[in-house]
C-alpha cells in the first residue's frame, strides 16, 4: 500500500456537530412531556401475597414452637436461587420478642421481622437476646435498635430523622395452628 492510498479519518465537522447538539437539545426539551410512568410496573396492578416464614432449618415458623426471646435470620423475598437470596436486602431478623415486651403472646403479635440492613451506613445487625442487651446491634459502627418498635435509640442511626431511624418491618399474621 502506498501513502496515497491511506484511509482519512473521519472527521465531525462543526456543521454535524451543532446539528446533534440542535437534536439533542430539543429531544431533552420535550422529554419531561412523554407520559414515561406508562412504561413503569404499576404498584396497583401487585400482588398481595401471604407467604410462610421459613426459618434457615427448613421448617415454617410456628407461634407454639418459636422460642420467646430468640431471633433468627429469614430471608425474603425469596427466589430459590442461592445467590440471590445471600442478598442483603433480603435478609430479615424474625424475633419473638421477651416476654416483658409481649413474646409470651401466643399470636403474632409476639414477633417482629425487620429487615437486618443497619440505617447508617447498610451492615447488618444483629439481636441479642442476653439478659441486660435485649436490642438490636450493628457491629459496624454501634447503632443500637428497641425490638419492639425497629427505631434506633442509640449510635448513628438515631441521629436521623424520623421516619429514617426506623428499620423496614414485615406485618405479620398467623391461623389457627400457629403458623
Amino acid at each position: 500500500m502506498s501513502q496515497g492510498d491511506s484511509i482519512k479519518p473521519s472527521t465531525l465537522s462543526r456543521r454535524d456537530f451543532l446539528k446533534l447538539m440542535g437534536a439533542a437539545g430539543t429531544a431533552l426539551t420535550f422529554a419531561p412531556f412523554v407520559p414515561w410512568g406508562k412504561f413503569m410496573p404499576n404498584p396497583d396492578s401487585a400482588k398481595i401475597e401471604k407467604v410462610p416464614v421459613i426459618l434457615p432449618d427448613g421448617g415454617q415458623a410456628n407461634v407454639n414452637t418459636f422460642p420467646v426471646n430468640h431471633a433468627e435470620v429469614v430471608t425474603y423475598p425469596s427466589t430459590g436461587d442461592k445467590v440471590l437470596d445471600n442478598e442483603s436486602f433480603r435478609k430479615w431478623q424474625f424475633i419473638r420478642l421477651p416476654d416483658e415486651l409481649g413474646g409470651g403472646a401466643k399470636d403474632a403479635t409476639a414477633f417482629r421481622v425487620y429487615s437486618m440492613v443497619c440505617l447508617h451506613l447498610w451492615c447488618l445487625w444483629k439481636y441479642w437476646p442476653q439478659e441486660g442487651r435485649k436490642r438490636g446491634e450493628c457491629p459496624c459502627h454501634g447503632s443500637m435498635y428497641n425490638p419492639l418498635t425497629g427505631t434506633a435509640f442509640a449510635g448513628p442511626a438515631s441521629l436521623q430523622a424520623s421516619p429514617s431511624n426506623t428499620l423496614a418491618k414485615l406485618d405479620l399474621e398467623a391461623d389457627n395452628n400457629g403458623d
